[in-house]
């Protein structure tokens, strides 16, 4: 798998990861997409809020469920599930926090991560369908330019040699043309 095919799968599983958190009722969701530079472990956060632990810990078992059912993916780790303020599931690719509204206020990790580029699950999407539609498009024009182009010696080739139909008309039409008769004199030398 390249790169490319790998960032764009952990990109579908982020934006399944978030639409479970806004079918939960996540408050405030969003997608920090990290600077590579500034962080080698992973590629994004999914951050959202609960109102309370129960709903907390809904959230994130849903998100783990639909993972597992829709893309046979399981998280690496799940950190802080028992107390259910704060749960980590971490994907190696991407982690989702999933805080209560207090603790997220306190702990921030918005405003930790300044380099990150914040986005909502909308414009994520939006972002991702952009993205396929230039792959697709990026496919089919390479497609198109690998198909071998015709030179110009073949085609003045073909157009010198007649084709199978032009040959097989010839001998009916020199069958049906008039056969004419023509004397040539010969000249003898004069001596």
């Amino acid at each position: 798998m390249t790169t490319a095919q790998a960032l764009s799968l952990t990109r579908t599983l982020v934006q399944a990861a978030a639409q479970v958190c806004e079918d939960k009722k996540g408050e405030d969701t969003r997608i920090l997409e990290l600077d590579p530079i500034d962080s080698g472990l992973s590629d994004f956060f999914l951050v959202t809020s609960a109102s309370n632990d129960r709903q907390a810990i809904a959230i994130s078992d849903e998100i783990e469920h639909r993972l597992k059912k829709e893309f046979g993916v399981m998280p690496n780790s799940v950190e802080g599930r028992r107390r259910g303020d704060w749960i980590l599931l971490d994907y190696v690719d991407f982690v989702v926090h999933v805080f209560l509204a207090e603790r997220r206020a306190f702990y921030d990790i918005e405003r930790l991560r300044k380099s990150a580029t914040p986005h909502t699950p909308a414009e994520f999407d939006a972002a991702l369908k952009t993205e396929l539609a230039a792959k697709t498009v990026a496919a089919r024009s390479k497609a198109s330019s690998t198909a071998k182009p015709v030179k110009k010696a073949a085609v003045k080739k073909a157009a010198k040699k007649p084709s199978a139909a032009v040959k097989a008309a010839a001998p009916r039409a020199a069958r049906k043309a008039p056969v004419t008769k023509t004397t040539v004199k010969k000249s003898r030398p004069k001596s």
